[in-house]
């Protein structure tokens, strides 16, 4: 279809035409996504072994120094007169050797099995503990061992940078070239490489502070554990625990509990997010449209309803929904009777329309200030030449406020989106790991339905 018949059908036709395109497009897009996974595997496996050739070449067309280099770090670079190089790259390998003896090595050796001396407590003659054996924590043994190899792993990569710079000074050297000084280098990392110099150290925080601990919980999802107490032993399962995901015959409860809470989790995502964008959106247009009075006085009460904090409100707005709470009180009033309403321990349903329902009085007040900014950020000219065109107001804000908005806001959108997948805080603020479901594992075994929301609990006391 080409664009000029695309634009003489009717908006049904329109909407027709794209959901049939949509549902069409749907297994080439499973193909190139497969396809694209397969490019990336290939491109991986190809990288390896364009190393190990380069490796290898390397090492044969290098000279003495730099094949002293594949052992020594650095002694390349100080052959060459790169001296403060080498010697930095030299004192690496002697701290990753240290490093190793002292802490590392020890912990490598345990990774496998993750520990096996299990803690021996007696008790004298008074009942007090004596520790006769000092058991080996799993955990502690799992997370130095997940350390020591991302240490292991960011020592290679500078071993692979000392060889390569060791070969390119030795080409420099039988070019007639001199390299660079010290000087020369610092002026150029505070001039053409700044970005590296000022990237180099959230980089490195980055990587303390997010991926290690993520390729921690990775690593513990291949485990056992269970939540258990500081000294206690587990070991590795491989992936059992993924299995017992999908194993709808042997293992129904865990299948259940995790197809009903991500089904769940996807819900509440797209729901907390579109609700929270389009209701803000709806308010921000109507405060921010020509006429209306008072505007300042309504964006400053969306200010303070921000400045709130956000914890204080959904605590408060836990106790006026409980079954002795404000709103079936005020219910009460209008009916002549005590309805009771648990709107967040009753039903699961209920429970999480109302969750959705409070999170918008908590989320639409962010989504109002920036769609404000933004509307008065529109240029008035277009709105001057649509008006002059005869579009009515509905054709003005599908053609140029709603465009301009989803542009602008886009990676808002995203971000909210993501956000609201790992949006904790809300739900059990509000409902304190309530209502129950005795099918799930967790509530099952573990008795998650007692879980109380000690903050709550104490306010229930006044």
């Amino acid at each position: 279809m080409t664009y000029v018949d695309y634009k003489q059908l009717s908006p049904m036709q329109k909407f027709t035409y794209k959901l049939k395109k949509f549902f069409t497009s749907i297994p080439k897009a499973i193909g190139s996504f497969f396809k694209t996974i397969g490019l990336g595997i290939a491109h991986f496996v190809m990288g390896i072994i364009k190393g190990f050739k380069n490796y290898g070449t390397t090492f044969v067309k290098g000279d003495w120094a730099t094949k002293l280099s594949y052992v020594i770090f650095g002694f390349g670079d100080l052959h060459k007169g790169k001296t403060y190089k080498g010697i930095l790259y030299m004192l690496v390998e002697a701290l990753y050797i240290v490093f190793m003896i002292v802490f590392g090595a020890d912990k490598l050796y345990w990774l496998p099995t993750l520990g096996t001396q299990e803690r021996v407590v007696e008790y004298d003659d008074f009942g007090f503990e004596v520790i006769v054996q000092e058991g080996q924590r799993s955990m502690l043994l799992l997370l130095f061992g997940t350390l020591t190899l991302v240490v292991t792993v960011v020592v290679f990569a500078i071993y692979i940078s000392n060889i390569k710079d060791a070969y390119k000074h030795q080409l420099m050297r039988e070019r007639g070239e001199k390299p660079t000084t010290l000087k020369q280098d610092a002026r150029d990392y505070l001039d053409g490489k700044y970005h590296i110099t000022l990237l180099s150290f959230p980089i490195l925080m980055i990587g303390i502070f997010n991926i290690l601990p993520l390729i921690f919980m990775i690593l513990i999802a291949f485990t056992n554990y269970n939540g258990g107490e500081n000294f206690v032993l587990f070991d590795w399962c491989g992936l059992t625990n993924f299995g017992n995901l999908f194993d709808v015959v042997n293992s129904a409860a865990k299948a259940k509990t995790f197809f009903g809470v991500a089904g769940w989790t996807l819900i509440w995502a797209v729901a907390a997010t579109f609700s929270n964008y389009i209701l803000g959106m709806i308010v921000a247009l109507m405060i921010n449209k020509k006429g209306i009075k008072l505007k300042a006085v309504f964006r400053t009460m969306f200010v303070i309803t921000i400045a709130v904090p956000q914890f204080v409100s959904l605590l408060l707005m836990s106790q006026m929904l409980t079954q002795e709470g404000a709103f079936n009180i005020f219910l009460g009033l209008f009916t002549g009777q005590n309805p009771r309403i648990d709107f967040l321990g009753g039903s699961a349903l209920t429970a999480r329309i109302t969750v959705i329902i409070v999170n918008c009085w908590v989320g639409i007040p962010y989504t109002i200030l920036s769609m404000s900014g933004i509307l008065m950020n529109i240029p008035e000219d277009l709105y001057e030449s649509a008006r002059i065109d005869g579009a009515t107001p509905v054709k003005t804000f599908t053609a140029i406020t709603l465009p301009y908005m989803i542009f602008v806001t886009t990676p808002q959108l995203i971000t909210q989106f993501v956000g609201n997948i790992n949006n904790f805080n809300v739900i059990f603020l509000l409902t304190g790991g309530k209502p129950a479901n005795v099918e799930y594992f967790g509530d099952r075994y573990f008795g998650i339905h007692h879980l109380r929301n000690p903050v709550a609990d104490y306010l229930q006391q006044f």
